[in-house]
């Protein structure tokens, strides 16, 4: 793989000499992720960020798809620049979320976060991440997938359900500027992610858990129901408590927040 930034060489001078200021531009891909995924490997692609300016399998968690126009979005995996225990794992996209929150916020976007992976504007979505890894023994590789609706464009409103949100309902965001803080924002919280229990504070904190009023539907059936979420759970579960009074964990690969 080459390592042209094209549009993002800015960022990459700025950041170099960083775990972080290696980046790569494409046009068109697939998925960042999955070629993200296959460098995983090659130790002199830590660190490395791959941006698309589209993508035309975008995914989310279990398959979900992502959708955005060309040019519309801020599509990028990075790869970390070193390993993590296995164990900690599930600390990962919280941490990538944090980080995009800082950086939109400093951009002018300030967003919420809902468990497990999503950033929201109001009461839409803004923002995604999705996390690949691969593991050897007690330690693991992983490429940090991001999607961020940028600019608003014709017919979102309609092929993409629920309808999400875009910087630019509130303000001008310069994609550029919104990856070079979001790579900085990286390095600056990279040794969070040996401190689940710092990290599990911010992102409640920042997901306004404790209170907030989830509607949880499980991923093997049944019904949906209502739920205060508590905060997060080691491992990455959230802690909830449902309307009948009933406490419970719900695991990362059981159930989806449907608001």
């Amino acid at each position: 793989m080459t390592r042209e930034a094209g549009p993002y060489a800015d960022v990459a001078r700025e950041l170099a000499g960083t775990p972080f200021g290696s980046i790569s531009y494409v046009e068109e891909t697939a998925s960042t992720n999955a070629d993200a995924a296959a460098l995983l490997g090659d130790a002199r692609f830590a660190g490395h960020t791959i941006v698309a300016e589209y993508q035309r399998h975008g995914a989310g968690r279990k398959g979900r798809s992502w959708e955005a126009a060309a040019g519309t979005a801020l599509l990028f995996s990075t790869t970390l620049p070193r390993e993590i225990g296995a164990e900690r794992l599930w600390v990962v996209p919280f941490w990538v979320a944090l980080a995009i929150r800082h950086a939109l916020r400093e951009c002018g976007v300030t967003t919420t976060l809902r468990w497990p992976n999503d950033l929201m504007l109001g009461d839409r979505k803004i923002a995604g991440v999705l996390c690949q890894s691969s593991v050897t023994g007690l330690t693991a590789r992983v490429a940090c997938g991001v999607g961020i609706n940028v600019y608003r464009w014709i017919d979102a409103e309609t092929l993409v359900v629920p309808p999400p949100a875009f910087c630019d309902d509130l303000a001008n965001v310069d994609r550029r500027t919104l990856l070079r803080d979001i790579l900085l924002e990286y390095q600056r919280t990279l040794s969070m992610l040996d401190d689940p229990a710092r990290l599990s504070a911010e992102w409640n904190a920042a997901a306004e858990l404790p209170g907030k009023r989830y509607r949880i539907q499980p991923d093997a059936g049944g019904a949906a129901f209502d739920a205060s979420a508590q905060g997060l759970a080691d491992g990455g579960g959230l802690h909830v408590i449902r309307d009948d009074g009933t406490s419970q964990t719900i695991s990362l690969a059981d159930a989806r927040v449907l608001r």
